[in-house]
C-alpha cells in the first residue's frame, strides 16, 4: 500500500509442501531522518514499544536553545543599532562635587504586572508603575547632593515578562498582566530615557546598570545594547553592556557591585564579586554589593563587603499575595564618597511620593 512497507511475510504449506496461504504484514514507512529545528535542542524522547520490547514509535521533544536565542537576539540588536537616532551631547550642570556618586536603586519594577487591591493590598498596572518611577526619580534627584556621578542601578525584572506570552522565560509559569508586550516595551524605553535625562541634568556623568534577571533576560540584552547605541554620542553617559550577570563600578576607593539575586543570595555573593573583579576589589577600601529579586530588604556585613538586598516599589501580584510573602515597598538613593564609602541615603515609599 502507498506509504507503507512490508514488515514480514509468512506462508502456510500443505503436506506436499505446496503454499496454500501467504500472509503479508505491513507498517507505515519510516519518515525522513529527524533533524533538530534550528535554534532548538533535544530535551527528551518518548518511545512506544510492544510486548517484546521492540520499538513501535518515538517522539522527540525539543526546546529553544537559550544560548542560540541569546546570540540571535544580539545579532538582531547589532543590525538595528545603526538606525537608532543618537542622543546629542548636552551641557553638564554648573557645579558638582567630584568626591560623590549618587546611586538611584530601582529593582523589580515589573512593568506590565497587574495587581488588584482587594487581593494584594494595592492596585498596580503599567501606568501605575511608570508614574511611580517618575515620582521616585523626581524626588530622589531633588534630594540628592550635586554629585559628580549619577548611577542608575536598575537591578533587573524591569519588565514583568519577556515575550508575547505572559509567562516566565525559564519555567513557563503564567503571570498576571494587564498589558500587551508592545505597550510594555514602549513604556520601558520611554521612562528609562526620561530617567537618564533627569540624571544628566543633575550630575556631570551618568553610569547605567541594567542587570540581567529571571523575568526579563532577553529584554535586558536589548535594553543595554540599544541604550548604549543611543547614548554613544553623549560622552556624559556610559552603559554597562557586559553579557555577564554580575556588574561593577569603581568610584575612587569605593567599589560598587550589582547582581539581580536570582543566581546568588546575599550570604554567598561576596566571594563571586571579589573573584570576578579582583583588581577593582584589591585597589579599593570600601565595598558594597546590591541585589534585588526577593522584594524585601536585607543587609549583611561579610568579611569582604556589605551586601544589601533591596525592596521593590511594585505591589504584590497574586502569587506573592497568596503565598503569604509580605514585604514593604520602597526605593533608595544612596550617596558614596570616593574616600569614605557610603555617606548618606534617602529611602522613599509610594506613600511619601503621593502614590
Amino acid at each position: 500500500m502507498p506509504g507503507f512497507e512490508i514488515a514480514s511475510v509468512s506462508t502456510t504449506e500443505d503436506a506436499d509442501g505446496t503454499v496454500v496461504r501467504t500472509s503479508i504484514r505491513q507498517r507505515p514507512e519510516a519518515g525522513e531522518v529527524y533533524e533538530v529545528p534550528p535554534g532548538h535542542i533535544v530535551r527528551g524522547k518518548s518511545t512506544l514499544v510492544d510486548a517484546d520490547g521492540r520499538v513501535l514509535n518515538e517522539w522527540v521533544k525539543t526546546r529553544a536553545d537559550d544560548e542560540a536565542r541569546h546570540a540571535a537576539l544580539l545579532a538582531a540588536v547589532e543590525g538595528f543599532k545603526d538606525d537608532i537616532p543618537r542622543a546629542e551631547p548636552s551641557s553638564p550642570p554648573g557645579h558638582t562635587n567630584a568626591d560623590l556618586a549618587s546611586q538611584y536603586t530601582v529593582t523589580d519594577l515589573h512593568l506590565g504586572m497587574l495587581a488588584w487591591a482587594p487581593e494584594a493590598g494595592a492596585d498596580y498596572d503599567l501606568a501605575t508603575a511608570e508614574d511611580l518611577l517618575r515620582r521616585f526619580i523626581t524626588a530622589a534627584v531633588e534630594m540628592s547632593p550635586p554629585s559628580a556621578v549619577g548611577i542608575l542601578a536598575q537591578l533587573g525584572d524591569f519588565l514583568h515578562y519577556d515575550s508575547l506570552k505572559p509567562i516566565t522565560p525559564e519555567h513557563g509559569n503564567l503571570l498576571d498582566s494587564g498589558s500587551r508586550f508592545g505597550e510594555i516595551v514602549r513604556a520601558a524605553i520611554r521612562v528609562l530615557r526620561w530617567t537618564v535625562a533627569q540624571l544628566l541634568a543633575k550630575h556631570e556623568s551618568v553610569h547605567v546598570i541594567m542587570a540581567d534577571a529571571n523575568h526579563d533576560p532577553a529584554s535586558g540584552v536589548w535594553l543595554r545594547e540599544m541604550f548604549a547605541a543611543f547614548f554613544e554620542g553623549e560622552p556624559r553617559v556610559s552603559v554597562d553592556t557586559s553579557a555577564d550577570t554580575y556588574y561593577c563600578y569603581e568610584h575612587g576607593r569605593t567599589a560598587l557591585f550589582y547582581h539581580h539575586g536570582h543566581r546568588r543570595k546575599p550570604k554567598d555573593v561576596d566571594g563571586v564579586f571579589a573573584g570576578l573583579f579582583r583588581e577593582v576589589y584589591g585597589r579599593t577600601e570600601h565595598a558594597y554589593a546590591h541585589l534585588g529579586h526577593r522584594h524585601s530588604d536585607e543587609l549583611i556585613t561579610t568579611n569582604l563587603m556589605k551586601v544589601e538586598q533591596h525592596e521593590t516599589m511594585a505591589a504584590k501580584d497574586a502569587y506573592a499575595a497568596h503565598g503569604g510573602w509580605p514585604s514593604g515597598r520602597s526605593a533608595k538613593v544612596i550617596h558614596y564618597s570616593k574616600r569614605h564609602g557610603e555617606v548618606s541615603r534617602h529611602t522613599l515609599t509610594p506613600g511619601m511620593l503621593g502614590a
